[in-house]
């Protein structure tokens, strides 16, 4: 176990964990339907297998594409199919949903909760549990994880690093499945660092999380696995952070971790690979802490996917006060809501729920040029630019003179920016817009 210095830029906002780091996780109830959405992932979205009226059990395949970037959807409970059609989205703001009546069972496919021993199994084998199991990233990113861990040949990984910082304001469930899992989670990076082929591993956390830390360096204790403790600071979590920070490794503008040989995964997602290939059980529920000032208790919940956000605030007593703002994820990344009615989906890591003194709100005016922006951010850019060349439509000049694309949204300019510009606005914006101009050249 080793201390590490910290990176350039970034910001210190208030954790706010004090809601919920030192309450453990519950299981919450199955609701009466889950509403499931075939888009719980980047890359191609799923089709549904199955139709109106058909029964299903828990851990049943019920959409899937035959595309390799994508991943698997499940029945997260069982019951009956009442309804597929076009249903509220965390992200999207709509999608293709498959709704499930709870039949009060919980019957479980026959080829779930199998024991099986992973150092046994081949690569392939490995990789297909995975890929059956619908794993996919879980800190909000959701890339496909069977993809991740089958770089190309040409890719020689020789470090992973699991993501244990959690730096995000309010989110805590990584932290308390650090506390209560460590047995599982180092079981999932022995699997993962097999796949990859890596040499060195280490669990990355911050030291604002001393009892998980206690827990992960114990739990460690007769394998190889390296326990590095990081100052905290925002954005910690960031992939380019993290390598930077723990193997001093920088990841070239426009390239990929596994570009300098590492691949990194956050907490969950290891836990969900363990289930697959020790179990045989897909993701279909996760881990997920219920926050904010509005929450009347926040909690750490284990919820089945599809699950409403109504539903689990509820389970969390409701609210105390009427929220200014609902977020999925955490308040620096997350994603605001207008629905409450939207589903629980593979990538929510956090459901908070803002009063107006914990909001960073205000008027957006002019740029001032005081480059507190430039000084905050992780990567060196000028996120000043990206606002005002977003506003003048210029997105390709923000791609080719500014690398807009290096930048990872994580909101550290905006927090620092006295005239409160919506800079990360407009960088999705670009993004977006780029994104559109490649595939029509296409």
């Amino acid at each position: 176990m080793f201390k590490l210095k910290s990176f350039k830029g970034g910001i210190h906002p208030n954790d706010s964990k004090r809601f919920t780091a030192e309450k453990s996780i519950v299981v919450m109830p199955l609701p009466s339907k889950v509403i499931i959405p075939v888009r719980q992932h980047i890359g191609a979205p799923c089709e549904p297998i199955v139709a109106k009226g058909d029964l299903v059990k828990t851990g049943q395949v019920i959409a899937s594409s035959e595309n390799y970037v994508s991943s698997l959807v499940h029945a997260s409970l069982s019951g009956k199919v009442i309804d597929i059609g076009e249903y509220p989205h965390p992200v999207y703001g709509k999608c293709l949903s498959i709704v499930i009546e709870n039949d009060g069972l919980d019957e479980w496919v026959e080829t779930a909760n199998v024991d099986c021993d992973w150092v046994s199994l081949t690569l392939d084998e490995s990789l297909t549990k995975i890929r059956n199991a619908g794993v996919v990233g879980m800190g909000g990113a959701t890339f496909p994880t069977h993809v991740k861990l089958a770089p190309p040949a040409d890719k020689k990984i020789d470090t992973f690093i699991l993501n244990a910082a959690e730096c995000e304001p309010y989110l805590t469930a990584d932290h308390r499945m650090m506390v209560e899992q460590p047995e599982r989670i180092v079981v999932g990076v022995q699997i993962t660092v097999k796949l990859i082929g890596a040499k060195t591993a280490y669990i990355g956390i911050e030291d604002n999380k001393p009892d998980a830390i206690v827990a992960m360096k114990k739990a460690c204790e007769g394998t190889d696995i390296k326990v590095a403790i990081l100052p905290a600071k925002y954005p910690q979590g960031s992939e380019k952070m993290l390598i930077k920070v723990i193997t001093g490794k920088e990841v070239p503008s426009g390239k990929l971790p596994m570009d300098v040989g590492v691949v990194v995964q956050n907490v969950g997602t290891v836990i969900a690979v363990g289930d697959a290939v020790n179990k045989n059980v897909p993701l279909i529920e996760r881990v997920t802490t219920i926050s904010g000032g509005a929450i009347k208790e926040p909690k750490n919940v284990l919820i089945r996917i599809g699950t409403t956000f109504k539903d689990v605030i509820d389970f969390c007593g409701g609210f105390k006060e009427e929220p200014i703002k609902v977020i999925m994820g955490g308040p620096m990344m997350g994603f605001a809501q207008s629905d409450l009615d939207v589903a629980v989906i593979k990538g929510v890591s956090g459901i908070l729920a803002l009063t107006e003194s914990e909001v960073h709100t205000g008027k957006s005016k002019a740029c001032i040029r005081c480059g507190k922006c430039v000084e905050a951010c992780p990567h060196g850019l000028t996120p000043a630019m990206f606002a005002i060349l977003g506003e003048k439509g210029l997105f390709m000049e923000a791609k080719d003179d500014f690398h807009i694309l290096d930048c990872a949204e994580c909101g550290s300019c905006v927090y620092v920016c006295p005239a409160k510009r919506d800079i990360v606005q407009h960088i999705r914006t670009s993004k977006y817009k780029i994104a559109m101009s490649n595939a029509a050249k296409k």
